[in-house]
Formats: structure tokens, sequence, C-alpha cells
């Protein structure tokens, strides 16, 4: 059976950290057990859920998931147990839920820590007894579900703080896989950046991937991806699609897709306020306003001239001008080399 996660990021990698967690994984996948995913955003919770269900018995039954962040309380609950005709205003016939539609195979519930106290009970019992009650109803149903939860939050630490039940966290907790973020892995960050590269390249219609600059490379290398598997790929797409010479390889990368001298400020006004040019002088003022739209366009784009150019809707050789007649050409040159 096809894995219905395919639209997502593949696990990919060969480090020693990935590979602990995949030998982690196959080792619970067979077990009828619970199992707790705890990453940080963008690590592919979802996709180790996946491979713990096609890895066990359960891979001919359905795999269903729900994001308990994604919905309020009272919807939670009808979602996750189903509710009877007239439970509620609207309510005009039975609904199954979603343990109900995962009898026999896995529920995947995502971000659980945001499960309510009242839900987070009734998932417990599930999970102890194997029965639940519809919304609205009073007889126990009875539900063959193995369960897989994830967060990323420290939930021992939500647990002695009251905010999550100690006992539904000791029988989720049968099995923790931890999975590592990026900056863990760094053996993996070319294998996912070509990976992610070649697949944009492809999907361009181009003959081959060139791959990526000394420079690109040891760029990608050293970013420390807040956003994991998740980041990287839109960063290695990014780079791919906004190239302009398929032939040479990539020499720029840009990992703040809001980074821009026109970028508005925040609500919060912490943003830093545009520098004020100091002459009273109007062309002087608009030489040191250009300079400054300069210098901030070259460090939003790495100091990569090529880029920068594009950014702000200029030639390469204009660009190249204007920065001579403010004497940053050697200067930009020094910055580029140590970006």
């Amino acid at each position: 059976m096809a894995d219905p996660s395919t639209d997502l990021p593949p696990l990919i990698g060969e480090s020693t950290a990935f590979l602990e967690v995949m030998e982690a994984v196959s080792l619970a996948a067979p077990l009828n057990r619970p199992a707790l995913v705890i990453g940080e955003r963008g690590t592919g919770k979802e996709l180790i859920a996946a491979r713990l269900h096609f890895l066990s018995a359960r891979w001919g039954r359905p795999l269903i998931k729900v994001n308990c962040a994604a919905l309020p309380e009272t919807l939670l609950e009808t979602e996750l147990f189903g509710h009877e005709a007239g439970a509620f205003t609207g309510a005009v016939r039975r609904r199954m839920g979603r343990f109900e539609r995962a009898d026999g195979g896995s529920l995947f519930l995502d971000e659980i820590a945001n499960a309510s106290q009242a839900v987070q009970e009734k998932i417990l019992r599930v999970v102890e007894y194997g029965e639940m009650e519809r919304v609205g109803g009073s007889e126990a149903v009875k539900v063959d579900v193995r369960v897989i939860a994830a967060t990323n939050v420290d939930l021992p630490g939500e647990a002695a703080a009251g905010r999550f039940r100690l006992d539904l966290l000791d029988r989720l907790a049968f099995e923790v896989l931890t999975i590592p973020p990026l900056r863990h892995r760094p053996d993996d960050i070319p294998l996912l950046a070509g990976y992610f590269a070649r697949a944009m390249a492809m999907e361009l219609g181009w003959d081959a991937f060139p791959g990526f600059t000394p420079a690109a490379s040891a760029a990608l290398a050293a970013y420390t991806w807040p956003g994991n598997i998740r980041e990287i790929k839109n960063v290695a797409e990014r780079a791919v699609y906004r190239w302009p010479d398929e032939e040479a390889p990539i020499d720029h990368i840009q990992f703040d897709p809001f980074a821009s001298p026109y970028r508005p400020a925040s609500a919060s006004g912490e943003d830093e306020p545009i520098e004020r040019p100091q002459s009273s002088n109007l062309h002087e003022a608009m030489g040191q306003f250009e300079a400054g739209l300069l210098e901030r366009a070259l460090e939003a784009n790495r100091f990569n001239q090529r880029a920068t150019a594009r950014h702000l809707g200029l030639s390469y050789d204009q660009l190249r001008n204007r920065l001579r007649k403010y004497g940053m050409i050697n200067t930009n040159a020094q910055k580029s080399r140590s970006a």
C-alpha cells in the first residue's frame, strides 16, 4: 500500500542520529502498543507515524490523522468519538468518529498537547480499555486502534504543570521516539538539499541539476534550520527555480524569503527604523539614502550581487555602477567572501 503522505518530504538521511531513530521506529512498529513521537516543527513527525503504521501488521487497515490543535474542544470531541442523533442541534443522524473509522488500524493524534483535559480522559479510556462512547450516547463502543501521538512540546513538563494528564502520558509513553532536529544531523544537509533541488529541477524541465557551488554548500551547512526538513525543502526548491542558468552551479541561497528593505514594520514596532539622511542638502541626502538602501539589500541577499540586482530591479551592470559610485565594491567583495 502506498504511503498517503507522499506529498510531504520523505524520510531521508544517513547520519548516525537519523539512523538511530529509524532503527528505533523499526523495532517499535510491529508492537501493538501506543507510541509518542516528539520533535520540533518540520522534523517529520507525521512521516514517522506513517512508518510506524505501515511497518506493522495493521498496514492494510486505515491510518487516520487528526490535528488536535486545529479544532476547538467540542468539535475535536465529536471528530474523535462521533455523536448520536440528537446529541446537539444539527445532529440529525449518528456519525462515526475517527476512532471508529480507524478500527483495526492506527490513529495519529498530532499536537496532542492541545487536547483538553476532558478529551484526554476519553482518549485514555480508549487506550486503556479499547472502548469509547459517542457524544450524546451511553453505550460503550469497542474499537481496536493503535494510538500514535505527536507533539513539539515537553509533555512531562506539561504534566507536571497540570496541563496534561499524567496517566495518559504514562500510557502513551510505552515508546517515545524523539526526532533529532536538522542542526544535529549536519551530514544529512547536503543529501536533503540535493534531493529537493533535483526534484525541483526535474519539475522545471531542466536536463540535469547542476549542483551547488562550494560557497552555497557552505552556507547550507552553516545555517541552523529552525524549520528543519520542511524549511530545507523550501530553501532548496526556491534556490533552483530562481536560478537563471540551469547549466551553472547554483551560487545563491536565500534563507529568509521575507528579507527585504521594503519589509513592513512589525505590529510591535520592534523593527529598526529606516536611517534618516544626515544632510539637509537634497543631493547629499538622496545619496545617503541610496547608499543605505544598497547596503541593506546586499545584506538581505548575503552580499550576492546578482541576487541583489534582481532584488532591486536593476541589471547587474547598473548595480555595479552604483556600488562603485559609493565606494562599496571592495567592501562588498570582502563581506561576500566572509559570508
